[in-house]
């Protein structure tokens, strides 16, 4: 089936190249760090040495998560308006792990020393066990997406073993964000982060900002391809996104509520700093109102009917409802969690330029994934949905 990756439009290969350009600019962007060193290439510094990298490792892990939702309709249902939708949630998992995985990898002093994670493991290290449910999901969804479409080439059922991998999937998926939330929520000295709602608002944010991901993505593919999933299941998805939101809304309300009625100084200051402003500094303060406000724009979108049922007003909804989920989880939460530091005062950061230009090469990476793997599942359905045509 891989073959199938390798004829298309010349859009689809402009595309492609686009994507290949963005990663040689990141790779170089990425060689100017290690030479100069993160202290001259980055904005991070003592006071803050997680920033917009590990910020992209929260965000996507979630949306790599979000698959599961999906998948668990479909085989454990049997909701067949799932069929089309679930490969291609799967394999968007797979880029959005990939996305994770190299968010950390890139940022690291000496990125080959990832590998001593695995020669020397360290069970009590929670990044040591950050990394084998991430490598793990990414096994399995490669080999559940790949074997159910492999079968549908061949027309044939897929495999009985297959379900052993799937219905492990579905259990692993919740997994990679819940461990990811456990690296924030355990560190005492970050008030921001030190809650014991953090995983359950990691789940609720991705089983929102994932699946508004996968309705855009089923939705461009349908009107590049003529791809169509099915009107039913995007408004099911879509109806997943609601509920999911909803919950993501009322932890982070929650979160706000126990901060300034406990009236706890340090618990209040990271929400003071990213929506009014610490002690003159309100870099943030613009970031943290635009998510509000695309998630009341997101929210009302998706509440009412008639928008949800229209395409044009429902790619907007799960626009503003990714991006408000991105802003917040994948920026803000990083910065909010190290500003004020422990002596409560602050010390600014912003993305420097390689920092953006090497993540933007981690998003093309992964997106190219995507890409490859859409189109082979494309190419696959329309070739065996043409064959029926000709056989009647």
């Amino acid at each position: 089936m891989v073959e199938k990756a390798l004829k298309g439009s010349l859009k689809y290969w402009l595309w492609l190249l686009f994507l290949v350009t963005i990663v040689v600019i990141a790779f170089f962007a990425w060689q100017y760090e290690h030479h100069y060193g993160a202290g001259v290439a980055t904005g991070l510094h003592r006071d803050l040495t997680w920033g917009f990298q590990i910020g992209q490792l929260a965000f996507f892990v979630g949306v790599a998560a979000s698959a599961v939702p999906v998948v668990l309709s479909y085989y454990l249902h049997n909701y067949k308006e799932f069929a089309k939708l679930t490969i291609l949630a799967e394999f968007m998992a797979v880029g959005a792990v990939m996305i994770a995985m190299l968010s950390v990898f890139v940022v690291m002093g000496q990125p080959t020393r990832v590998f001593n994670v695995l020669l020397y493991p360290t069970p009590n290290s929670l990044i040591f066990w950050d990394l084998v449910v991430l490598s793990t999901y990414l096994f399995l969804n490669i080999l559940c997406g790949w074997a159910v479409l492999h079968s549908y080439y061949k027309e044939a059922p897929y495999p009985s073993w297959l379900k052993f991998f799937i219905y492990w999937a579905i259990i692993w998926g919740p997994s990679i964000h819940i461990v990811t939330a456990f690296l924030l929520q355990g560190l005492p000295g970050r008030h921001y982060w030190l809650t014991a709602i953090m995983a359950a608002r990691f789940l609720a944010s991705a089983f929102s900002a994932g699946p508004a991901l996968l309705i855009i993505l089923a939705i461009l593919v349908k009107k590049l391809t003529k791809f169509d999933v099915g009107e039913k299941a995007l408004q099911t998805v879509a109806k997943i996104v609601i509920y999911a939101f909803i919950i993501n809304l009322l932890l982070f309300a929650f979160e706000f509520f126990t901060a300034f009625y406990s009236g706890i100084h340090s618990h209040m200051a990271p929400f003071i700093y990213l929506f009014a402003g610490y002690e003159g500094h309100a870099e943030w303060v613009p970031f943290s109102w635009i998510s509000m406000i695309l998630a009341a724009i997101g929210l009302v979108l998706l509440l009412v009917p008639y928008t949800r049922k229209r395409e044009t007003t429902l790619v907007l909804a799960c626009f503003a409802v990714f991006f408000s989920v991105w802003i917040e989880k994948g920026v803000l939460l990083m910065v909010g969690g190290f500003t004020p530091n422990v002596f409560e005062t602050v010390t600014p950061y912003f993305p420097a330029l390689p920092e953006v230009l090497i993540q933007a090469g981690v998003w093309a990476i992964g997106f190219l994934v995507i890409t490859i793997l859409y189109k082979i599942t494309v190419e696959v359905f329309k070739s065996k949905e043409l064959a029926v045509k000709l056989k009647k």
